[in-house]
């Protein structure tokens, strides 16, 4: 692996172009299915590479979370009010740097993408789930998979469950169905399929010279080709665009250690054997601007039980730090940011109740507060004095420390107690690469100062749109995202007809 740009290569130095399309597609998970399919229906010839043996890519390997609003089939069947302003005070509320356009149109559009996902050919379950979990255990169509009812974000935007998972049972591989039907969908489109086949580098229209650092102006090189690899077989495609929808960079050690340290050995990575990169390098080889590089999503849920989540979280100097009741990327991102990334949940013996799976580790149990604080460490009366204010506060239905949801505020008063391990290294933490490519509302791969790369588009993993870090993070962003914004970048990569 490495962390070196691609050549770029002028169009003056090809002798044989092996191919001619419209549109090169580079990837075929959610992001460039949906891209290759819209090119197609607008009438482009379209060409789309896979380094794999089959389709799917990271995209295939989740539990199917899309997150849609707005006022979804599923949202009104289940007697969920929501809107797209909501919607949009929402995501906008929760992102570190939202971009208003990108947010503004995902929001707007986000009924019409939920149908035209349903019409390739499935329904989401007209069901609600309503515990808190990492994804429905079964076939619920709905839940809350995001921060919308957690402080401050609930008085800024009314809350509205938003994920949308497809009918599969179980919390992985439940978007293989959604790839297969879009497989179904490209071979009538006729698009060309072409697996065990990557993308090495990028064709300009005009001599590359000096190489730019990422961000660089493009210097009005347009994209217009690419270069292929299968096994021996090398060559180029020349064609009026290209959309990159290759993938993050969780697999390239070079990459994570550069960009995102906190995703080391301690974790383990979600993502696919050709989550290396090569699509962010690609398009930085031509100018293109990186965004949010520096940020990851991890995460080691404690719950379900949602009854865990009555708990309250602590550091090593037995102080709360997140309210419990926030989404479990959100709550390990505060974790993160705690001395040694030291963290325990405390549960009293009314509301313990083991995880089936657990990824934070049960310590033990104390009869006593002091015990307990003697056995983690925690200086001597921290612990006792932080959930003496929490039960006191509890009992009176409040929490002014982190206006934790009333839903979730019990006091934790019944001894003995347990405590969960949420330190990283002990607690089995997961993550993946959210930072990508700068691009435009339409897919347009941008230079730092805001040029267009001419020809070339980006959408998926290696974009960066609405997922923007793991603290503002809710299930189904990537899917929904990826799929929206590939959808868009397909349409607006095919030439005009």
């Amino acid at each position: 692996m490495s962390t070196e740009l691609p050549d770029v290569v002028s169009a003056s130095s090809v002798d044989v172009w092996t191919d001619e399309a419209d549109v090169v597609v580079v990837g075929f998970g959610i992001a460039g299915a949906c891209a290759a399919l819209e090119a197609a229906r607008a009438g482009a010839r379209v060409v789309l590479l896979e380094r794999a043996a089959v389709h799917g890519g990271t995209s295939a390997m989740s539990g199917g979370h899309f997150y849609l609003g707005g006022g979804t089939a599923v949202q009104k069947a289940t007697g969920h009010d929501d809107s797209a302003d909501e919607m949009y005070k929402y995501l906008m509320a929760v992102s570190r740097d939202p971009e208003p356009d990108k947010i503004r149109a995902f929001c707007d559009d986000s009924v019409s993408h939920f149908d035209w996902i349903e019409s390739l050919g499935f329904e989401f379950e007209r069901s609600f789930y309503p515990e808190k979990a990492v994804i429905q255990p079964g076939t619920q169509g709905l839940m809350f998979t995001g921060n919308e009812k957690v402080w401050p974000f609930r008085d800024q935007a009314v809350p509205a469950p938003r994920g949308h998972k497809v009918p599969v049972p179980g919390d992985t591989g439940g978007t293989q169905m959604v790839m297969d039907l879009l497989r179904e969908r490209l071979d009538e489109a006729g698009v060309a399929v072409r697996y065990e086949t990557g993308a090495t580098h990028l064709v300009v229209s005009t001599e590359p010279g000096d190489r730019p650092h990422p961000g660089d102006q493009a210097q009005s090189r347009s994209v217009i080709g690419i270069g292929w690899r299968r096994f021996d077989e090398r060559g180029f495609i020349r064609s009026t665009s290209v959309v990159i929808a290759a993938g993050g960079f969780v697999m390239n050690a070079e990459m994570v250690a550069a960009n995102v340290p906190q995703l080391g050995s301690k974790l383990f990575t979600l993502g696919s054997t050709y989550d290396d990169g090569l699509g962010i390098r690609l398009g930085a080889s031509v100018g293109g601007a990186l965004r949010h590089m520096d940020q990851p999503f991890i995460t080691a849920p404690f719950y379900p039980p949602s009854k865990l989540v009555t708990g309250i979280v602590v550091n090593k100097n037995g102080d709360r730090f997140v309210a419990e009741d926030s989404y479990h990327s959100r709550t390990s991102g505060f974790v993160m940011d705690q001395p040694d990334r030291a963290a325990y949940l405390i549960v009293d013996s009314a509301h313990i109740e083991h995880p089936d799976f657990p990824l934070a580790p049960f310590i033990d149990g104390w009869e006593t507060i002091a015990e307990m604080e003697t056995a983690l460490g925690i200086p001597t009366g921290r612990l006792d004095a932080t959930l003496s204010a929490y039960n006191e506060n509890a009992a009176k239905g409040d929490d002014p420390d982190f206006h934790k949801h009333p839903d979730w505020l019990e006091a934790q008063d019944h001894g003995p107690w347990g405590a969960y391990d949420l330190t990283l290294g002990n607690a089995l933490y997961a993550g993946f690469t959210i930072g990508g490519l700068r691009t435009s509302v339409d897919g347009q791969v941008l230079t730092e100062s805001g040029d267009t790369v001419p020809g070339l588009y980006a959408a998926g993993a290696c974009a960066a749109n609405i997922a923007q870090d793991g603290k503002g993070y809710a299930s189904g962003t990537q899917l929904a995202e990826g799929s929206y914004f590939g959808r868009r970048a397909g349409r607006h990569a095919a030439p005009p007809r």
